[in-house]
């Protein structure tokens, strides 16, 4: 520790070293803004081609980058009136590197980022950048395209309301702005295409992530899923929340504050407890007793919703045990304009990072309906995963990412360990001047929102701007009314009016202005002293107006605004008031830094309850009791650099334990991630290979060989020959003799088979049929797959009771499944190659054309339901639908390429209910066809 302090003092932390390896590459661009500044605005593209043909021949990224560095310097200057300072170039040569920047709030990152992506986008593969909300991607876009277009590159933006055609002109595009959320779900929506064509997105090249600590770090749990409607359960979640009022939380104990411990009590202890459940606030867990669950049991069976004779014990009753725990989480620990909004007749996510509300995004694992059933409202029908990812591994898949953000430096650790991402901090344009008190700490919650209010009011009696910072609607709102009742005007910006949060913020900084904000990361506007004049001239003269009324008002705005900053500068500039601290320190950073952009002045405190989630989580109520004890008395505050520690170490704690969480999931989510890869590599190599024939009957002689390896080792088995005879009939339909049990016959046999084939239908309608078929068998597998992962998931956790690492028995387990599940997928196209029988019928074709006109009318939509905590984007109607039309396209394509083909089953057909025909006894559904 000692020797690191020594090395720290002699050379500089890593952070300086990396700063001072980036002066002499400023320096070489510096040195070519002469020659930049000489070229004409008919050179720019010229200028970008030149360099295009420069990388064909052999030169790298690295070899042109001055030259690019400056081109795309002179055009920003050109076009927006804005030279990059030095500061901003270092920034972009991290991004470029391959590193996160972070630069501080007001830096310019949104113009920082220019060099980059450009020269990035020299090399033809594409460059995304990717945003937080739709608004900023389109303003992004819109403000930075004419400094591309300047240079000759193109500017493409994916928005949510985009169909596939718009999308896929937008991915084309030399750089593609977008969201995290819809850069994901094309990913995932690409690999459920049936053609390779309707695919929108050409690869992952390089990525720069605004605000990349809100998305990779904040949003790393928030799994994307596509989902479609699964079983109708909705009913069951009714019935179990007018009953789960009868349920009571156990005691805790007065003196420890913690529940008693059943595990170690006698029998007629545990019998005289009290409480049928406890509750974890920090993980929001629910556990029921043993008490409680034999609760449950009379409740169901009061009720009728078990039959007689059974237990909730038993299989086909325990998911009501899963039920009642989310309506227990619904109502006691997801609270309404805390955790969640009712809007519109519908529950929606409060994002607790950014305040926002989460659009088309729902609880997973049935909590959301349990919260739809605890406000009374209509229950979305449970959703089925159809395809899903995590955020960690979407941008994993890039083959440069790098991101930029005001607060990356306390996450530097997980940024390494899980995206190999190393943070450079870059230092300001011009010295910070803002000041940062210490915290006041109350007894109270009242007295610590009377002393915010007081604040407030003296701030505003002087002039100076006053930005509050809260972490709920709910707190907002209570705040807000106490300014109403002492008669000071102000505006709220929270998840119920973001539709102005442009205008708030960007007018937060007006003299005497008060905005209370819940959570002000990632919202994309600067605050600047004395309100914003380009806001002002635009609302002045309404969004209609023409290009010379604006500029005119403008003119007018700027010379107004000039006075204004300079007295809101006199008053101390932006106060930034935190009414609690956030578990995350970053997000108490993005709160303070949006004050002392730009070296103006600037001044930031954070007030504390006692009675605050991080205070009472971390610190309890022995801390409250330790401080009335030292005499500390209601309205009186604490103010001391060492409570600040003391504060700083509890959140540190929590983004260890938040880190510990996300690395956990990652290691169990790397399995599906590696099984995800490789089912989607092999579909697309399905939908690009044109003699799939080939592919099946290459297959169909290893399982030949296999069968064969097993006969001759059980050849002392009398049924052996039998056996295999019978194997081979329920495989390929075939009945072969004892003198055809030999490898070259029956492979013979497959191979006339399947040229006989080709001659009927003609290759291309084969390949067509084959391919449909390996499609639709892999997708209907891979579900299966997603659920089956998911049911191990939870199961692997009770095998640590048999000393057993849950992760290592998932991955043994997972892969295992996977396997049988490829096997399984390989031996169905088998058989219904080998099986299906090839006829020229007029009469069935003129059938099909009749079919196909009337499929041609069906409505496929999508729907925006989700399952997980994300949003959606396709319903099972929709996937229904676009399936069927796919077949129908094939079929009408087949029908074109060569001649009438009808496609007939030589087996019975086997309905869902039926018993399976292997003799298990077991419906068919549930055995042979699953």
């Amino acid at each position: 520790m000692l020797l690191d302090k020594i090395l720290t003092a002699i050379f500089g932390t890593q952070n300086d070293r990396d700063v001072k390896n980036l002066k002499p590459i400023v320096a070489a661009i510096n040195e070519k803004e002469a020659w930049a500044a000489s070229l004409s605005a008919e050179d720019f593209p010229k200028q970008t081609q030149i360099f295009k043909e420069q990388l064909a021949s052999g030169k790298t990224l690295d070899d042109i980058l001055p030259e690019a560095f400056a081109l795309a310097r002179e055009a920003s200057k050109r076009v927006l009136g804005e030279r990059p300072y030095d500061v901003q170039l270092m920034g972009s040569l991290v991004l470029h590197s391959g590193r996160i920047t972070e630069m501080k709030t007001g830096e310019g990152k949104t113009l920082m980022c220019v060099a980059a992506a450009y020269l990035n986008s020299l090399s033809g593969k594409g460059v995304h950048i990717v945003t937080v909300n739709d608004y900023l991607a389109e303003r992004d876009a819109a403000w930075m395209r004419p400094v591309y277009a300047y240079m000759g590159q193109t500017v493409g933006t994916i928005l949510s309301n985009m169909d596939n055609a718009a999308r896929k002109q937008a991915y084309a595009c030399d750089i593609t702005y977008g969201t995290n959320n819809e850069f994901g779900f094309d990913y995932l929506r690409d690999n459920m295409q049936i053609d390779i064509n309707e695919k929108v997105q050409r690869g992952f090249n390089f990525c720069i992530v605004d605000e990349i600590d809100s998305i990779l770090i904040d949003e790393a749990r928030t799994p994307l899923i596509i989902s479609g409607r699964g079983e109708d359960d909705t009913y069951k979640y009714h019935e179990v929340d007018k009953y789960v009022g009868q349920l009571k939380e156990m005691e805790k104990d007065p003196k420890t504050g913690l529940y008693p411990d059943e595990v170690q009590m006698l029998p007629e202890e545990r019998e005289a407890l009290e409480g049928d459940y406890t509750l974890d606030e920090k993980s929001k867990r629910v556990s029921f007793t043993t008490k409680g669950m034999n609760h449950i049991d009379a409740i169901l069976h009061a009720h009728n919703l078990i039959p007689a004779g059974t237990t909730v014990y038993d299989e086909e009753n325990f998911e009501f045990v899963h039920y009642f725990t989310q309506a227990v989480r619904a109502h006691e620990l997801y609270k309404v304009d805390v955790d969640y909004l009712v809007k519109d007749g519908q529950v929606q996510i409060v994002d607790e990072f950014t305040g926002r509300i989460l659009e088309g995004r729902r609880y997973g694992d049935g909590l959301h309906q349990a919260i739809e059933a605890k406000e009374h409202l209509r229950i979305a029908q449970k959703s089925r995963t159809l395809a899903t990812i995590t955020f960690q591994n979407f941008f994993r898949m890039y083959t440069k990412l790098s991101g930029m953000t005001g607060t990356a430096a306390t996450e530097a650790i997980e940024f390494h360990n899980i995206y190999k991402l190393d943070v450079v901090a870059i230092p300001t344009n011009k010295p910070v001047a803002r000041i940062d008190e210490n915290d006041e700490v109350y007894l109270n919650e009242e007295d610590k929102w009377e002393a915010i209010a007081q604040e407030i009011k003296e701030a505003h009696a002087k002039g100076q701007p006053v930005l509050v910072g809260t972490v709920s609607v709910e707190k907002s709102e209570h705040l807000s009314a106490l300014l109403t009742r002492k008669g000071i005007r102000h505006e709220v910006l929270n998840a119920k009016n973001h539709a102005r949060e442009a205008m708030i913020v960007a007018e937060a900084g007006a003299k005497g202005a008060v905005t209370i904000a819940t959570n002000m990361a990632g919202r994309g506007t600067d605050i600047k002293l004395g309100g914003n004049p380009e806001m002002r001239a635009r609302k002045k003269v309404g969004t209609s107006a023409s290009e010379e009324q604006y500029q005119e008002a403008l003119k007018v705005e700027k010379e107004l605004h000039k006075k204004d900053q300079e007295e809101v500068k006199a008053a101390g500039g932006l106060y930034v008031i935190g009414s609690e601290r956030h578990e995350s320190r970053r997000i108490d950073n993005q709160l303070r830094g949006r004050s002392g952009r730009q070296g103006d002045p600037g001044r930031s405190k954070f007030f504390i309850s006692m009675d605050d989630d991080l205070m009472r989580l971390f610190g309890g109520e022995r801390m409250k009791n330790l401080m009335s004890r030292i005499g500390m008395q209601p309205g009186e505050p604490i103010d001391h650099p060492m409570l600040n520690k003391s504060i700083e170490k509890a959140q540190h704690k929590v983004e260890e334990r938040n880190y510990e969480i996300r690395k956990h999931l990652l290691d169990f989510d790397d399995v599906l991630n590696e099984q995800r890869g490789d089912i989607y590599k092999q579909r697309d190599n399905i939908l690009t290979d044109d003699n799939l024939a080939q592919r099946v009957l290459n297959n169909a002689k290893d399982l030949v060989q296999d069968y064969l390896d097993e006969y001759q080792a059980d050849r002392k088995n009398p049924n052996a020959q039998s056996e295999l005879i019978t194997k081979l009939r329920d495989t390929f339909g075939v009945q072969f003799t004892e003198k055809d049990l030999n490898f070259e016959a029956i492979v013979a046999h497959l191979q006339n088979d399947i040229t006989e084939k080709e001659a009927l239908a003609g290759k291309e309608n084969l390949n067509m049929f084959i391919r449909y078929q390996y499609i639709t068998t892999i997708d209907k597998k891979w579900l299966d797959q997603l659920e089956t992962l998911e049911g191990l998931r939870e199961g692997v956790s009770l095998r640590t009771y048999s000393q057993k690492n849950p992760l290592t028995e998932y991955k043994n387990d997972g892969f295992e499944i996977f396997y049988d599940m490829l096997d399984s997928i390989r031996n169905t196209i088998i058989s219904k190659l080998f099986k299906v029988r090839v006829q020229l019928n007029p009469e069935a074709q003129a059938q099909r054309a009749r079919t196909q006109s009337q499929m041609s009318n069906m409505d496929a939509h999508h729907d925006e339901s989700q399952s997980g905590f994300a949003g959606v984007r396709s319903g099972i109607n929709g996937d229904s639908a676009r399936r069927q039309a796919a077949a129908s396209s094939t079929s009408q394509r087949a029908r074109q390429g060569g001649e009438n083909v009808t496609v007939r089953r030589t087996m019975p057909k086997v309905g869902r209910n039926d018993p399976c025909p292997c003799g298990s006894g077991k419906k068919y559904k549930l055995c042979h066809g699953r």
